[in-house]
């Protein structure tokens, strides 16, 4: 099952009422670290809800790391008690992020694996990279929309990082920065052919291994996006 950072306030509505009930039935039955929780189907009897509703929302808890499914033997409590209900308490107090929320994230990130990708990438990572980039190019100049081939450059650097923490945290917030995104944050007509020479830089202190050059380009390349987050938040 698909892990969305994004959600309908209804279905998270139900979702967190369900995991208060596992919550609570975890917490009378005093589970330790380890060990294994009732079945979805037990879970289901007891709460009255509906057991696709319970492996979804058991899908959320392991998404956070409280649980561990595995497969023929169950689900176990990944940790104690304390630090189950803690995260359980921050869990249900998450809204769904925002495109300012996505998007600092993403520029703080950026930075990072940018500068990893200058002192670690490869032959095999600089071809990726650039042809990205020339999709990125001719999605540009043909005027269509190149929201998605500019993603998949940024995903190149990141795979070039070589720091697979960094590339799952930036493929789980690409599809709701694509759902919640706002033209307004990017450039927009004749200033957005500047983009791809930015691109260019990023990609060419990246092959020459130039580490501040290439954070200088990243900072560059998300300097309106950086004003646009901080006019939005005075």
């Amino acid at each position: 099952m698909k892990i969305s950072l994004i959600d309908s306030n209804e279905n998270r509505i139900l979702q967190n009422d369900i995991i208060r009930k596992i919550r609570d039935l975890i917490n009378s039955k005093n589970l330790e670290r380890g060990e294994k929780l009732p079945s979805e189907r037990v879970i289901s009897e007891k709460i009255n809800v509906k057991r696709n509703h319970i492996k979804e929302a058991i899908k959320r808890l392991e998404f956070y790391g409280v649980v561990k499914s595995i497969s023929q033997s169950g689900t176990f409590l990944s940790i104690g008690l304390t630090g189950f209900n803690g995260i359980v308490e921050e869990i249900l107090t998450i809204d769904s992020p925002s495109f300012i929320e996505l998007a600092e994230t993403r520029i703080s990130l950026e930075l990072k694996t940018v500068a990893l990708a200058s002192k670690r990438r490869t032959e095999e990572d600089l071809i990726r990279i650039e042809n990205t980039l020339k999709a990125f190019e001719l999605k540009i100049t043909n005027g269509k929309d190149y929201l998605e081939e500019d993603l998949l450059f940024h995903l190149a650097i990141a795979k070039a990082s070589k720091n697979n923490t960094m590339l799952s945290v930036m493929l789980l917030i690409i599809p709701p920065i694509l759902d919640t995104y706002e033209r307004d944050a990017v450039c927009d007509g004749d200033q957005v052919l500047s983009e791809i020479n930015k691109h260019k830089d990023i990609y060419l202190a990246i092959k020459a291994k130039d580490t501040k050059k290439a954070e200088e380009m990243m900072q560059k390349h998300f300097f309106k996006l950086s004003k646009f987050i901080e006019n939005k938040k005075t």
